[in-house]
């Protein structure tokens, strides 16, 4: 349906612009001064609720993304990834936000959270599983080539499309790698270290989970073309 120029949107609002992106609805879903148990709680609320609609985003590309590969589509897929690594950087730079909070401050905040805890958290849950499917259709997309991931960065420039999609995964990975450490960070500044979270979960096996990567053979890639460098300038 196309709208003309007069044409009145449906729904709460004084103008088409606040109507089609429901802000009557959207800027009543963070807590009210009034039942604010510190005024830092709208601080709080604004960061985790972009960060969780941002990747909706990241996590919706991402599954189209996997569509387009599964159809032997690379270039139409190649052309999602800056979005979903876009959306994982903003929820990145958006922590900086929760350190404007002092120690304390953020005690007060955590009073009003309940057992909250970024494990339930719909939107990550969501792009750990939509990542995974990539690395399978690009493993796939591997085998239709007959190559493995050595000789493929060896001969890159005959692969390109393939080459610049193992290279857009290993950025991903990395992305949410450095996300994710950057999390424990603020989490460690903010409750400290040998305590637990909101689920008594102990701060410090959120610290284990770092080393987590989606393409470990992506990484080891680097280390195996290493080597097989170094054989070759030994046998000349």
């Amino acid at each position: 349906m196309s709208y003309g120029p007069d044409q009145i949107l449906d729904g709460v609002g004084k103008s088409d612009y606040e109507r089609y992106l429901k802000l009557s609805e959207l800027l009543q879903l963070q807590p009210v001064k009034e039942s604010w148990k510190h005024r830092d709680e709208l601080l709080f609320t604004v960061v985790h609720q972009t960060s969780e609609l941002w990747l909706k985003h990241a996590s919706a590309e991402a599954g189209q993304a996997a569509a387009y590969l599964k159809d032997n589509q690379i270039r139409s897929a190649l052309r999602l990834f800056p979005r979903i690594l876009l959306a994982i950087k903003y929820c990145h730079e958006s922590l900086d936000m929760l350190e404007q909070m002092s120690p304390w401050d953020y005690q007060q905040v955590r009073r009003a959270l309940g057992h909250g805890s970024g494990f339930d958290s719909p939107g990550m849950n969501s792009i750990r599983k939509a990542i995974p499917p990539l690395g399978v259709e690009f493993n796939r997309l591997l085998g239709v080539e007959k190559i493995d991931l050595i000789q493929l960065f060896i001969r890159h420039t005959e692969f390109e499309d393939l080459y610049l999609l193992a290279e857009s995964l290993i950025e991903l990975d990395e992305r949410m790698y450095l996300w994710r450490h950057r999390h424990f960070k603020v989490v460690e500044r903010s409750i400290g270290l040998k305590v637990s979270g909101t689920q008594g979960t102990p701060v410090e096996i959120l610290s284990r989970l770092n080393n987590f990567t989606f393409f470990p053979e992506l990484w080891d890639a680097r280390t195996a073309i290493t080597n097989y460098a170094i054989a070759e300038e030994g046998e000349n």
